[in-house]
């Protein structure tokens, strides 16, 4: 059985937007009491609509952001209250990749200089072993040794993303998030980048949080998926369960809306009316009801709790669960 390497218990992000002496304190509820562990080795994927806090999630879990409530885990050990300092050398062993890599990698530095900083914030190492690891980095992503000394700008979207995972793998982390780490990038190159990133998890046994728009892309590189629904979870279970028996309303919508490449076969989509409401006015009841097809009048006064189905490593928030299964 796989460790346990990661483990987030009820936790919720509600970013505070005014306080006044004339108005009443409003809150963004970005992330609402959110639960999962991940193990070593495993990809857990996080899919739903834009905004639904994906990211915010993955940033509250690497402490890139103070979560609000709950806690996290990391190998047992309760890191919800570090301070910065007490995280410096946790950030060896949990790291993240961005969507843009232009934006995350420093135009004014080589490459080179990039992937040394790292050791050097560690301390590891001297000047020659880290100008050696730097180079290792860059053959074990696919990139020649001359790149170090060139600027990032002279590299295309794919190139620069390997440059991102070179960056995040080398201080030899056990958790990875993958925040939308192949949205900016053609087909082509983002099956690239997906082989890297799982040739890469085999040989490190690295631990991956896959977020993406692309419900095909997450399906090929998890173990299990998340769906998120305005700062919720609604569904988690195996990829394989998930695609082929989603149970949740909004998971079997998200999944009939995945194209199918043979212009021969066609799928019944199941097209949600309305928009997501607002995550400071947030609706009573299932926050999914004003959309669901299948709402009752239970649905629109009281939340569903994430239960688990008898028998079955499958978590989901419906009031229909009966029904569904």
């Amino acid at each position: 059985m796989s460790e346990t390497l990661l483990e987030v218990r009820r936790l919720s992000q509600h970013i505070k937007l005014s306080d006044s002496w004339f108005s009443k304190a409003s809150y963004l509820y970005a992330v609402d009491e959110v639960s999962f562990s991940l193990k070593a080795g495993e990809t857990l994927g996080l899919v739903g609509e834009s905004g639904c806090g994906k990211s915010t999630l993955a940033r509250s879990i690497l402490k890139l952001m103070e979560p609000s409530a709950g806690q996290i885990l990391f190998k047992g050990q309760d890191i919800t209250h570090y301070t910065g300092k007490q995280m410096v050398s946790l950030r060896k062993e949990m790291q993240i990749i961005f969507q843009d890599p232009m934006d995350s990698l420093n135009g004014r530095h080589t490459v080179g200089a990039i992937l040394q900083e790292p050791f050097e914030i560690h301390q590891m190492g001297d000047a020659k072993q880290r100008r050696q690891w730097a180079e290792e980095l860059l053959l074990k992503v696919g990139l020649p040794i001359e790149a170090m000394e060139k600027y990032p700008h002279e590299f295309s979207g794919g190139q620069k993303q390997r440059i991102g995972i070179a960056r995040a793998i080398a201080l030899k982390p056990k958790v990875i998030v993958c925040d939308e780490a192949v949205s900016a990038l053609d087909m082509s190159v983002q099956a690239q980048i997906m082989n890297l990133l799982l040739s890469l998890q085999q040989e490190m046994q690295l631990a991956l949080i896959f977020i993406a728009h692309d419900l095909s892309v997450v399906k090929h590189i998890s173990d299990r998926v998340a769906v998120m629904y305005l700062g919720k979870i609604v569904e988690l279970t195996s990829a394989q369960r998930l695609y082929e028996r989603p149970l949740h309303p909004y998971s079997q919508a998200l999944i009939s809306a995945i194209p199918v490449a043979d212009p021969r076969k066609r799928k019944a989509r199941q097209v949600l009316q309305g928009d997501v409401p607002s995550a400071i006015n947030r609706p009573q009841g299932c926050y999914f009801s004003s959309r669901c097809p299948k709402a009752i009048d239970k649905c629109k006064e009281q939340a569903p709790q994430l239960k688990t189905l008898a028998n079955e490593a499958h978590l989901i928030a419906c009031h229909l669960v009966d029904e569904l299964e």
